[in-house]
């Protein structure tokens, strides 16, 4: 059973790795149980391989008359890993938040990430601030990466649609709402000084991010993936 969930979950994480940023997050939560699946856990692979089979004519859809450059988008979801899918050998991986992060180019995603953050925040405006700092770490190497073959993108705008987050990013000072947070999230700070990342808020309904950060009602996540830049038949959009 072991080794038939752990090929599933497989296979799953190969595709939301390279074209389907819409899964990244069901797949981070089904990995969180590779090493010892019990009979039910099967069931929720199998849940994501029929939404696969009815959205197999999705697909990443880039402009190349585009006028939209490298643009990065973050999200975090404070504390937020879903109950339901947590068992009672796992509960204290409820304090960890989730970060996620997309990044586009030309109107469609390029990179795009989702994982549980390493410190524990201790609020949201704190989760946000360390989902910025993963972000600009995204940012200066798809920077450094485009200017090897020659684009020169200037400053990468870096969206979050949180201000307190964005205002402790963009002012250094220390305040109740930074003093605990791990020195090597103010990455983003500096970064911001040396003019490689500027940031930007951007509403939450506006965040593509938000997709891989948390479960979203239906309505919710269909509107938001239509931000993703993943759109159905994307050959009748050339």
């Amino acid at each position: 059973m072991r080794k038939t969930y752990q090929e599933m979950v497989g296979s799953a994480l190969y595709l939301a790795m390279g074209s389907r940023p819409n899964i990244m997050y069901a797949v981070v939560c089904l990995s969180r149980f590779t090493t010892g699946p019990a009979k039910e856990h099967l069931e929720a692979p199998k849940y994501l391989y029929r939404y696969l089979n009815g959205t197999a004519d999705y697909c990443i859809h880039y402009d190349s008359k585009s006028l939209k450059g490298l643009v990065g988008f973050s999200d975090s979801d404070w504390a937020g890993l879903d109950v339901d899918i947590i068992d009672q050998h796992s509960r204290n991986l409820r304090r960890r938040s989730i970060t996620g992060n997309i990044f586009s180019l030309a109107g469609g995603p390029i990179t795009w990430h989702s994982h549980t953050q390493k410190t524990i925040a201790l609020s949201s405006t704190e989760a946000e601030y360390m989902a910025l700092s993963d972000a600009s770490r995204q940012a200066v190497w798809l920077k450094s990466l485009l200017l090897e073959i020659g684009f020169n993108t200037g400053p990468v705008t870096l969206a979050g649609d949180n201000q307190g987050s964005i205002f402790i990013a963009q002012n250094s000072v220390t305040e109740r709402r930074s003093k605990h947070i791990d020195i090597r999230y103010h990455y983003v700070r500096e970064k911001i000084l040396d003019g490689e990342v500027e940031l930007r808020f951007i509403p939450g309904t506006e965040n593509p991010a938000d997709i891989l950060t948390k479960s979203l009602a239906r309505e919710k996540f269909e509107s938001t993936l239509k931000l993703t830049g993943l759109k159905t038949d994307a050959v009748k959009y050339r």
